[in-house]
C-alpha cells in the first residue's frame, strides 16, 4: 500500500476501502473544515447580533448591506475552488511540489479580483438605489458597502491560502486562524459599533469596518503559518514561478464555471433579500436574521462539501473510480443525516434563535414562524451543496453551472417574486421559493454524479 505525501495511506485497485473507512476519513477532514467555515459565518453572525443590539432600522442596514459583499465573496471562492482540487489531485499523484506554485498563483487571482470589488463597493449607496431600495436603507446600507470595502482583498487571500491547505489534507490551520478571528472582531465591534474608547458609534458600518480589519489579520496569519511550515520546501510553497504560469490556465478553467455556479445561488439569496427589503424595514430584519442562521447551519455542509471535493479528486488522481463514487456518496449520505438533525434542533429552539438578535417585537413576529420553513431548507441545500463538492472533485463544472441556473434563476427567484412580492406572501412565500430551487438543484446533481461516476477517469 502507498501513501501520499501527507501520509495518508492510497488503497492498492485490489484493497478498497470500507463504508466505515470512508465515512473517518471524510469526517477527519470535514471537522476541521467545518470549524473554519463556522469561523468565518460566526464573525457575520456576531456583527449581526451586536448589530440588532444597536436598533432594528441598524440590523436593516446591515442586511441589506451583506448581501453585495456575501455574492462577491462566494463567486470568489468559486473562481479559488480549483486551488483545493488542483492540489488534492497533485498531492494524490505523489507531485507535492505543484501544489504551492498553485497556491501562489491563487494568491494571485484573489488580490486582483478583491482590489477589483473593494473598488466596486465604494459604490455602495448607487447600487442600493439602482435595486429600488428607499433613499434611508440605500445611504445606511452604501455606508456598510464602503466599510467592507477594504477587506475584500484579505478575504480572497484568506479563502485562497485556506483551500491550498485543505487541498494538501492540512486543515486546522484554517480552522485556528477563523475561530480566534471571532475574539478579534468581537472587540473591534464593542468599539466602533457602539463608539467605546472614544471612538464614534459607527453602528452597522462599524460592524463591517471591524470585519475588514479582522480580515488583514486573518491573512497574515495563515500565510506566516504556509511560509514557515515545516513540509514548505516539500510542498514548493516558494518554489519559482518561472515556467508554470501555464497552470494557472486550468485554476480558471475549472474556477470560471464554478464561480458562475456560486454566483447564481448566492445572488438568488440576493434577489429574495432585495425583494425583502422591498417589503420594508421588518420583513428585510427577519429575513436577515433567517439567512444569517441559515449561512452559519450551511458550514456544516461546506466542510463535508469540501472534504469530498478533496476526497473524489484524491481518487481522481490515483484513478480509483469506485473510491470516487464512494467518496461522493458517503459525503452526501453524511449531509443529510447532520441536517435533519439540525432541522429537528431548529424546530423547537426558533424563538431563543431569534431572541439572541432582537426583541423587537415586530421583528419576531416575523422571524420565529420561518424557522419551520427553514427546517425544510436546510436539508435540500446542504444536499445540493455536498453534490456539488462532489462534482467539483471530479472537475464537472458547465453541467453542474447550467443545473445552478435553472433551479435559482429558472425557478427560484420567479417564485420568490410571485409569491412573496406579488401574491403579498412575504417572509415565507421568500423561503418556500428559494427551497423549491435547491431541493431541484439536490436532484438534478445527483442525475450528473451517478452519470460521472460511470466514467472514465481522467486526471487534470
Amino acid at each position: 500500500m502507498t501513501t501520499n505525501t501527507s501520509g495518508a495511506p492510497l488503497p492498492a485497485t485490489g484493497l478498497p476501502l470500507s463504508l466505515g473507512q470512508h465515512i473517518r476519513r471524510t469526517l477527519s477532514l470535514a471537522v476541521p473544515v467545518m470549524l473554519a467555515r463556522v469561523g468565518l459565518v460566526v464573525m457575520v453572525t456576531v456583527d449581526t447580533v451586536m448589530t440588532g443590539r444597536a436598533g432594528a432600522e441598524e440590523l436593516a442596514f446591515y442586511g441589506i448591506g451583506l448581501s453585495a459583499p456575501l455574492v462577491m465573496q462566494t463567486i470568489g471562492i468559486g473562481l479559488l475552488v480549483g486551488t483545493v482540487i488542483l492540489s488534492a489531485q497533485a498531492d494524490g499523484a505523489g507531485e507535492p511540489q505543484r501544489c504551492g506554485r498553485i497556491w501562489r498563483l491563487a494568491l494571485i487571482v484573489a488580490a486582483g479580483l478583491g482590489i477589483a470589488y473593494g473598488a466596486a463597493l465604494l459604490w455602495g449607496e448607487a447600487i442600493l438605489r439602482l435595486t429600488g431600495q428607499e433613499p434611508e436603507i440605500a445611504a445606511g446600507g452604501g455606508r456598510v458597502l464602503q466599510a467592507f470595502a477594504p477587506g475584500m482583498p484579505a478575504i480572497l487571500m484568506f479563502i485562497a491560502t485556506s483551500s491550498f491547505l485543505e487541498g494538501i489534507s492540512r486543515p486546522r490551520p484554517g480552522m485556528i486562524v477563523s475561530l480566534g478571528a471571532n475574539l478579534v472582531n468581537a472587540g473591534l465591534n464593542w468599539i466602533l459599533i457602539f463608539g467605546h474608547l472614544g471612538a464614534p458609534a459607527m453602528g452597522a458600518a462599524g460592524a463591517a469596518l471591524a470585519t475588514s480589519i479582522t480580515r488583514w489579520l486573518m491573512v497574515v496569519a495563515i500565510v506566516g503559518y504556509v511560509l514557515t511550515m515545516p513540509e514548505a520546501a516539500r510542498f514548493g510553497v516558494r518554489a519559482p514561478l518561472a515556467g508554470h504560469w501555464r497552470s494557472i490556465r486550468p485554476l480558471l478553467l475549472l474556477g470560471v464555471p464554478l464561480a458562475a455556479a456560486i454566483g447564481l445561488e448566492t445572488s438568488a439569496f440576493a434577489a429574495a433579500t432585495t425583494f425583502a427589503g422591498w417589503l420594508g424595514a421588518a420583513p428585510l430584519a427577519g429575513f436577515q436574521i433567517v439567512f444569517n442562521t441559515v449561512a452559519l447551519i450551511y458550514m456544516l455542509a461546506i466542510g463535508l462539501s469540501t472534504a469530498t471535493a478533496v476526497r473524489v479528486a484524491n481518487a481522481i488522481g490515483r484513478r480509483d473510480q469506485k473510491g470516487l463514487a464512494r467518496a461522493g456518496w458517503v459525503g452526501t449520505g453524511l449531509v443529510v443525516l447532520v441536517m435533519l438533525g439540525v432541522a429537528a434542533i431548529l424546530e423547537l429552539a426558533a424563538a431563543p434563535i431569534v431572541t439572541l438578535y432582537t426583541e423587537d417585537p415586530a421583528v419576531t413576529a416575523i422571524a420565529v414562524p420561518a424557522f419551520g420553513i427553514v427546517a425544510w431548507l436546510i436539508v435540500s441545500d446542504g444536499t445540493q451543496g455536498v453534490l456539488m463538492g462532489a462534482m467539483r472533485g471530479a472537475a464537472d463544472v458547465v453541467v453542474p453551472t447550467l443545473i445552478y441556473a435553472f433551479a435559482f434563476w429558472g425557478l427560484a427567484v420567479p417564485l420568490a417574486y410571485a409569491f412573496g412580492v406579488v401574491a403579498g406572501h412575504g417572509l415565507p412565500g421568500l423561503l418556500w421559493s428559494l427551497c423549491a430551487g435547491l431541493t431541484a438543484a439536490a436532484i438534478l446533481l445527483a442525475w450528473r454524479f451517478r452519470v460521472i461516476t460511470r466514467r472514465p477517469v481522467r486526471p487534470l
